[in-house]
């Protein structure tokens, strides 16, 4: 992130290998299914001049607001929708982007959003326990954190968060609840997360929250599901994901969808009928280089997947 006067600007991840994947072409039709503040969303366009055009998605309002202004000056050239992109395809139909020449998916929680008073996604900010993309959804960590037995703590905390100590952070937040605030919650994790550790250790406690919150698993995989069929052929998709579950899941989605076969092995005969619509591109995964790291920390932990349309 950089301060420009009062205003804060998104620095993106990745650009050049995110424009390389993507092989932007003038004319070409992009969706950023995870629009946030603009950042790659300007440089496809920027890209794909004269005549591209791009269609900027996301849950939250504000980083519509934010797109538009980081966008201003192509006017004419992009369309950003208020939407989960868990309806892409219905998005895409809805202003007339499909087939397109390219869709791409930076995961994740955005440096704006970790920054923005009142949101309740950072440990190190006092703020109600929200961690809602959207006002328009109902269920806020607040309510996971105070309602949930137990068991269900644990559960998210071990399924979203791979905390190693899912169990005890539940039953200590079970035994001190209800819990309002983000430094409430955080102060009361350290008690059960001792010692040194790299991350600090609120850290996995508060993914696992916000991705409970927002279903991002769950529409992370509708949307990848309907990629192929807003993809042009030769068409490329493109995901950035920030930790190990988004990778895993990007990565297990793309080796399925270039393969035929999905039957397991002891079954003579395919009977799933299934046939591959991608065909990857990246059979290891791209990470940041050193100097793109040592300029914006954020980019460390970040992993870039490419395929193509069959």
């Amino acid at each position: 992130m950089a301060n420009v006067g009062s205003r804060t600007v998104h620095v993106p991840v990745m650009v050049q290998e995110l424009v390389r994947g993507l092989q932007v072409v003038p004319g070409g039709l992009y969706v950023d299914a995870t629009v946030g503040g603009g950042g790659h969303a300007e440089a496809v366009l920027e890209a794909s001049s004269p005549g591209g055009r791009l269609l900027g998605i996301d849950a939250d309002p504000r980083a519509i607001r934010n797109a538009e202004r980081r966008l201003s000056g192509f006017k004419g050239a992009y369309a950003l929708a208020n939407d989960n992109f868990a309806n892409l395809q219905v998005i895409c139909a809805t202003y007339g982007f499909s087939p397109v020449h390219g869709v791409y998916f930076d995961l994740g929680l955005s440096s704006a959003q970790l920054d923005e008073e009142g949101r309740g996604f950072s440990f190190q900010r006092e703020a109600e326990l929200d961690m809602r993309f959207s006002d328009r959804q109902e269920v806020t960590a607040a309510d996971i954190v105070n309602t949930y037995s137990m068991d269900e703590l644990a559960n998210v905390l071990w399924t979203y968060g791979e905390e190693p100590r899912s169990r005890a952070i539940a039953r200590r937040i079970v035994a001190h609840r209800p819990l309002k605030t983000t430094t409430e919650l955080a102060d009361l994790v350290q008690t059960v997360v001792r010692g040194r550790r790299r991350i600090h250790p609120a850290t996995r406690t508060f993914q696992a929250l916000r991705i409970c919150v927002n279903d991002e698993l769950a529409n992370l995989d509708r949307a990848l599901r309907q990629t192929p069929d807003v993809l042009g052929p030769g068409g490329r998709v493109v995901t950035i994901s920030y930790h190990s579950l988004e990778d895993r899941q990007a990565k297990r989605w793309f080796r399925q969808e270039s393969i035929d076969c999905l039957c397991p092995p002891e079954v003579p005969v395919c009977v799933c009928g299934h046939k591959a619509t991608l065909r990857l591109i990246t059979r290891r995964v791209i990470t940041p280089t050193e100097e793109e790291v040592a300029r914006n920390p954020r980019s460390r932990s970040a992993k870039l997947r490419i395929a193509e349309r069959i």
